[in-house]
């Protein structure tokens, strides 16, 4: 409810330079997708808004994904695309060895273990999330700290953590009305955002990694434009536009926000800059 609010008065965000992109036809999309992958992108909280764009995603690059959800039924594609339909199963198909999908919990280190185990996964993208009454007020901080630990063990140094604006040093950042949420109906979880990004900045502080802080999230199709920087104001911003940043911070060999913690959103104004690699941008079709 209080994202939902948040997305009613989120307003864009003025700051960042200026390029619009193209969209890349669907041919050209399906022909992405035979490519023979070169990474392997592990995504933890799959089956929600952000996280499901970010396996579909993945998909669509071409790249191998292993992914962890609590409840395999509820793992559904977001959009049509990558050979999924909207709202059908996320599920791999049979034969294919591009998706991997592992049912149990990111507190359970076995769990987490078995997303990363004979995969070579390359980069991580967390996505967690879930009401507090579901999944208890330390769920953040002690899945990601199995993710950090994995992460160690296995190898990995690329991962991007999506939180929220307000999280951290970024209360300032947010409007006064999401401040008042945050400290009122939102202080448990927001307690345990902010643990979670100090796990990253600890435990995980030699990792390469980008904390990203959101503004309002829209369940709509991706724009392909996404402004980021410490220091902006918060703006409203889709979930496809998030996975599409999230993936690039685990993918881009010359990702600019790594070991940053960096508010997003989207400015489908003129003069506004898109921080996406060119050709994620011009992967993603905006659908009016």
């Amino acid at each position: 409810m209080g994202m939902a609010l948040f997305s009613v008065l989120a307003f864009l965000c003025g700051e960042a330079s200026a390029l619009r992109v193209g969209v890349t036809p669907a041919r050209l999309i399906s022909l992405r997708i035979t490519v023979s992958p070169m990474c392997s992108v592990a995504v933890f909280g799959a089956s929600g808004g952000t996280g499901s764009e970010a396996v579909l995603q993945a998909l669509e690059r071409g790249e191998e994904v292993t992914c962890l959800v609590r409840d395999r039924n509820k793992l559904v594609a977001p959009r049509t695309a990558a050979g999924f339909t909207a709202g059908a199963p996320l599920l791999p198909a049979a034969g294919s060895e591009k998706l991997t999908v592992t049912q149990g919990s990111v507190t359970a280190r076995g769990d987490v273990d078995a997303v990363f185990a004979g995969k070579d996964v390359t980069g991580v993208v967390v996505a967690l999330g879930g009401k507090t009454s579901d999944v208890g007020p330390t769920m953040l901080q002690d899945g990601t700290a199995n993710i950090v630990s994995a992460c160690k063990q296995y190898g990995v140094k690329r991962i991007s953590i999506v939180t929220t604006i307000g999280a951290g040093d970024s209360m300032d950042q947010a409007p006064w009305a999401f401040r008042l949420l945050m400290m009122t109906v939102m202080s448990s979880i927001m307690a345990d955002k902010n643990a979670q990004e100090s796990v990253i900045t600890t435990a995980g502080a030699d990792l390469e990694y980008c904390i990203v802080r959101p503004g309002g999230l829209k369940s709509e199709p991706p724009t392909g434009i996404v402004t980021a920087g410490n220091d902006q104001d918060a703006g409203a911003i889709t979930r496809a536009d998030v996975a599409a940043f999230c993936l690039d911070a685990v993918l881009e060999p010359d990702f600019q926000f790594l070991g940053q913690a960096v508010s997003i959103s989207s400015n489908m104004g003129s003069g506004f800059q898109s921080v996406l690699a060119d050709k994620t941008k011009s992967r993603m079709a905006a659908k009016k």
